[in-house]
């Protein structure tokens, strides 16, 4: 795609859970997996302080949904809104101040914060506090337009018959939301300024790590189109998919847009009751929903005839997800007839009872009366958009990249101010007190300057959050070492940690410590480090107790000498003489495993490999 000549322009949110208290409380921002008990609530709009009401969240109160909150034992009355928000958690504002001062960012000199009215259950209050720290900071070329500080949302354990379920462990934690101004140019721009912010906010060692702790949401238009919101987009790798999925259904419709146009098309909002010409149906979904007293009604689309279907991007597709909030999928259009049962006399029928011509369209919806004809009035609603193009809407992201709609684009009315929290002033002195970390990249080339690793260790040991402890470790210990615990031992001892359901982020510090202490002592061979280590892990027993249960404890309490580790390699020699005649040099390999199985931790590989490669050649 020739992304200049579609004009295209792409804006980004990244949100960012912060590694601190909940936001108004003292309360942990520790997620977990039971709870106490349940509160069940409505939402509804309210107006703004102008009398307005948001467009979006009347949209999302037509859904009629009702909520369950699961309260956890690290909830308090804040998070189930029985009491006031407390004092603003200082810890989080200085984190984005300093993320602020990184990005020479300019920082208000007093922090007021709103309410964003949110009425999808999300928010146990109906809104989301949120407020504005920073603006008009720069990340290479890409301007950041704001930076705010705000609270996550509860967390959605699953949709029910009458009830959405949220869990309020997650609501109230920090989030920072950083917006950038719609200069990326490109999808794989888009990712690559998303890393650059993510690697940012990690450095700063204020942030949490881990899956769902960071979500990126995307602004995407092209020329002739319209900006459009992706929200979560929850993987990096994802991005440049995405927006070129989102390209092509903007290509797509506005392509609709103009053969509209050559055929005068036009939206009538006239309703047909067809309930009669499927009396005898073999459509199971309709006949279903008859027996049920429900009705089956069509609406004219005139001029759309050949536009609903048509791959990925079909316009079918996104009347569907118009009518999914009010829990509408009883819905058929004319271009995939005949098909689902529904037979071409009965197209004919439905053709002949609502005068269509030859360029037109229609659409059937199959439900009780009060939700068929809201339904149908909805996707008559998007029809009358597609006369105008590209819908400006907020999206949701998919697992195959793909979007669909998720609910109206918020306006003004949506944001009023939070009067139960006083404004919080930001001095210049307390900004000049910032220190700024040490970035990625920065640190990356000390390491391998400093500790004479390799750009690829000094990178993973980085990105993965060793950092910190490397540095502590090779005050004492040999880098080169340090480093291969971390990247090669620990990854390799995982996958059976997790069998005894025991996850590798939580090996303590000290236990890391311990056995590379033993190690320089010389009490087993860097090839043991393994196994002590998940021996130390795993069993109820000290690292030195662990030398012991792995096997690697010499009557000395020291590392096998050199004659012990020739005598072990003679026996096995004695054993395969006849084998090392047949095979000559290309013995060398099965004889180390051998080797290996008796002294592995017990002796440096090197020195076996030497001693076992001379004594093989000696006798060829």
């Amino acid at each position: 795609m020739d992304y200049d000549k579609l004009g295209l322009k792409i804006g980004l949110e990244i949100h960012q859970q912060l590694e601190t208290s909940k936001l108004f409380c003292k309360c942990t921002s520790k997620l977990v997996d039971e709870y106490d008990y349940e509160i069940i609530r409505k939402l509804r709009p309210t107006q703004s302080e102008l009398g307005d009401v948001d467009r979006a969240a009347v949209e999302e109160a037509q859904k009629k949904l009702r909520f369950k909150y699961q309260v956890t034992e690290n909830n308090c009355l804040v998070e189930t809104d029985e009491e006031p928000p407390h004092k603003p958690n200082r810890n989080a504002i200085d984190v984005v101040l300093m993320f602020s001062k990184m990005i020479n960012a300019k920082t208000v000199d007093e922090i007021h914060f709103m309410r964003k009215v949110v009425i999808d259950g999300s928010n146990i209050s109906g809104f989301q506090r949120t407020a504005l720290l920073s603006v008009d900071g720069k990340i290479d070329n890409i301007k950041i337009q704001t930076i705010c500080l705000e609270e996550d949302a509860a967390r959605k354990i699953k949709a029910e018959k009458d009830f959405v379920v949220y869990r309020l462990d997650r609501l109230g934690i920090p989030l920072i939301e950083i917006a950038t101004a719609p200069d990326i140019k490109t999808p794989g721009q888009a990712k690559e300024v998303a890393e650059k912010i993510g690697d940012m906010l990690r450095a700063t060692k204020k942030v949490k790590r881990g899956i769902g702790t960071i979500r990126q949401d995307l602004n995407v238009s092209i020329k002739n189109g319209a900006r459009v919101e992706i929200k979560g987009v929850q993987n990096l790798r994802s991005i440049p998919d995405v927006v070129e999925k989102e390209i092509s259904r903007q290509i797509r419709l506005i392509e609709i847009k103009n053969k509209l146009e050559e055929r005068n098309a036009k939206i009538s909002y006239e309703l047909f009751d067809i309930t009669n010409i499927f009396e005898n149906t073999k459509c199971k979904i309709i006949k279903a929903m008859i027996q049920k007293k429900g009705k089956v009604f069509s609406g004219k689309l005139s001029g759309f005839s050949g536009l609903l279907g048509g791959g990925e991007n079909r316009l079918g597709k996104e009347f569907a997800s118009k009518v999914k909030r009010i829990g509408l999928k009883g819905i058929f259009h004319s271009d995939e007839f005949p098909n689902y049962g529904i037979t071409e006399n009965e197209v004919e029928e439905i053709r002949k009872n609502m005068k269509l011509d030859i360029n037109d369209a229609f659409v059937i919806v199959s439900e009780k009366e009060n939700i068929a004809r809201n339904g149908l009035n909805i996707i008559l609603s998007r029809a009358e958009q597609c006369l105008k193009g590209v819908p400006e809407e907020v999206r949701k992201a998919l697992p195959d990249n793909t979007t669909e709609y998720m609910r109206a684009m918020p306006g003004a009315a949506r944001m009023y101010p939070e009067t139960d929290i006083p404004p919080v002033s930001i001095k210049k002195e307390e900004i000049d007190k910032i220190k700024l970390p040490e970035l990625f990249d920065e640190k990356i080339k000390r390491f391998m300057e400093t500790y004479k690793i390799s750009f690829e260790s000094a990178k993973q040991l980085v990105y993965q959050g060793y950092d910190d402890m490397f540095e502590s470790f090779v005050k004492k210990y040999e880098p080169k070492i340090v480093a291969r615990t971390f990247l090669n031992i620990i990854p390799e001892i995982e996958p059976e940690l997790e069998s005894k359901g025991m996850d590798a982020s939580a090996i303590p510090e000290k236990t890391i410590e311990e056995v590379l202490g033993f190690y320089k002592e010389g009490r087993f061979a860097k090839e043991g480090i393994s196994k002590v280590l998940l021996t130390a892990v795993t069993e109820p027993v000290s690292v030195e107790e662990a030398i012991e249960k792995a096997g690697l404890l010499t009557k000395t309490g020291l590392v096998i000498s050199l004659g012990d580790i020739e005598n072990e390699i003679d026996k096995i020699l004695m054993e395969k003489k006849d084998f090392i005649k047949e095979k000559g040099k290309n013995s060398f390999a099965p004889l180390m495993g051998l080797v290996m199985k008796e002294l592995r931790g017990k002796a440096d590989g090197k020195i076996i490999s030497a001693i076992l490669k001379k004594k093989i050649g000696e006798m060829r």
